[in-house]
């Protein structure tokens, strides 16, 4: 008579191999919910709004630039030089100031006539966040200019500012970079 002397690990290994995708899921999932996700603010609404009208959304943009220019005036920028090797333009960021801080704007036709009654609102906000969003529904236009009030800025960082302006059945968007430098 023989004896079976010989020991399978097989159903140790299937055994070692659940427990590992169970904790390794576990992981994932505990991770992927640490981080928080934020929404995108592109054409100064929810994305799932814009992703449902964006093809009204371009035209309206289309329209708006054959007849109208937005600008903002009257701010100070700095050119940016930190990636001289790079084929990428580096546009000037606006340099905002720690306190308050207020943005003229002008709309005008293409013939440089000043538009007074557009209704114009204004959104500063963060590329990666929309926690801190400062938004003015109505800009007064003041003197040929729309002039946000003043915004107090804080936190040292990147912003986005970002203007709609509606003048009729048109709608444009006009988005600049900006840069609040920490104090040392």
């Amino acid at each position: 008579m023989e004896t079976n002397s010989k020991k399978t690990y097989w159903p140790h290994m299937i055994v070692g191999f659940l427990l590992l995708a169970i904790t390794l899921s576990f992981w994932t999932v505990k991770t992927a919910s640490s981080l928080p996700v934020q929404e995108t603010n592109d054409y100064m609404m929810k994305y799932q709004q814009a992703d449902i009208n964006i093809n009204d959304i371009i035209k309206s943009q289309q329209a708006f630039d054959k007849l109208y220019r937005l600008s903002l005036t009257n701010v100070k920028t700095m050119v940016m030089t930190d990636n001289i090797h790079s084929n990428r333009l580096q546009p000037e960021l606006v340099v905002l100031k720690m306190g308050a801080n207020h943005f003229t704007y002008t709309v005008t036709k293409k013939d440089n006539t000043v538009v007074s009654d557009a209704n114009v609102s204004f959104l500063l906000t963060q590329p990666h966040s929309t926690k801190e969003d400062q938004m003015i529904e109505n800009i007064p236009f003041d003197k040929g200019f729309y002039i946000t009030p003043d915004i107090n800025i804080t936190k040292a960082g990147r912003y986005t500012l970002k203007l709609k302006a509606s003048v009729g059945d048109f709608t444009g968007y006009f988005s600049l970079e900006a840069y609040l430098k920490p104090k040392l």
